[in-house]
């Protein structure tokens, strides 16, 4: 057995007791855990360093910027400058006594203000639209082209690819077809897709066509609104799509991202392409035909 250990492995952890550093071996699942936490904090604006002092603080308690920088190996001026930008959010505080000291809130409270800071911005924009949308308005316009242009899209994130898709349901003013696996099934279930579906059924006329298995038989049973409007197909490889009225498409996929060291559990981004390509809509509507047994 080799008693060399990689440098990768080790880890920097100060001991309160006695105020010094010392080197200790890292847990894999501790590393799994404080990555979710890194990556959630940046879906909540904090940039990667921001999130490395923060955390930082948040676990090791009151230090001194200088103590900061190098248990982080961060620039000293970039630490100052973030710790005053994490104060700004209300996450970081100072310490008034000399030398000066830092310390966090607790993560939990941390997520509330960063929340409520989204919320804020969220308002201030909203507010803004009237005046924004009167002032374009207000300036000369070129004239608009009546010739149809044929378009794509492409769509990264399973936010956005949903927002797509409840856009293009909303637009629609006779038929919306869609044909979605049991993967792609449960992401609609899910999300609030289908309740917008639902509330379309009496408007206007909807299709969904789904594989034969017994996760896609599982949703079917739960939307019963759909009744006669859903097929089954044998078809499980295919991406999904959707057609509205004939002149829109917008085919999602999942891309495999990452895959973990026991090939348990996999990782996959969702992308999609909107087009209102006239050869690509019929080639999806004759696809979709098809597969209506």
């Amino acid at each position: 057995m080799s008693l060399l250990i990689d440098k990768q492995e080790l880890v920097e952890v100060y001991d309160k007791q006695t105020e010094a550093w010392k080197l200790a071996r890292k847990d894999q699942t501790y590393d799994k855990q404080l990555s979710m936490v890194e990556e959630t904090l940046s879906r909540f604006g904090l940039l990667k360093n921001e999130i490395r002092v923060y955390l930082h603080l948040a676990r090791i308690g009151q230090m001194k910027a200088g103590e900061l920088s190098e248990a982080i190996s961060l620039h000293r001026t970039e630490t100052y400058r973030i710790l005053r930008d994490l104060e700004k959010k209300g996450i970081v505080f100072s310490i008034f006594e000399k030398p000066l000291k830092f310390t966090a809130v607790p993560l939990d409270k941390a997520i509330d203000l960063l929340v409520d800071a989204q919320k804020i911005k969220i308002r201030l924009l909203e507010q803004e639209k009237t005046s924004l949308v009167k002032l374009w308005q207000s300036m000369p316009q070129p004239k608009a082209e009546t010739a149809k242009k044929e378009l794509f899209q492409m769509l990264e994130g399973e936010q956005q690819v949903l927002m797509k898709a409840n856009e293009l349901l909303e637009k629609t003013e006779q038929k919306f077809h869609i044909f979605a696996s049991a993967d792609y099934l449960s992401d609609l279930y899910y999300n609030d897709f289908s309740d917008k579906l639902r509330n379309q059924v009496d408007k206007v006329e909807i299709m969904l066509v789904t594989d034969d298995s017994l996760k896609s038989a599982y949703f079917i049973s739960q939307m019963k609104w759909l009744n006669k409007s859903h097929k089954i197909a044998t078809e499980r490889n295919l991406p999904c799509f959707m057609i509205s009225d004939n002149k829109e498409v917008m085919i999602a996929f999942h891309e495999k991202d990452s895959v973990d060291k026991d090939d348990s559990k996999k990782k996959y981004r969702t992308a999609a392409i909107w087009t209102n390509y006239t050869a690509l809509v019929n080639t999806l509507k004759v696809l979709f035909l098809k597969l209506v047994p």
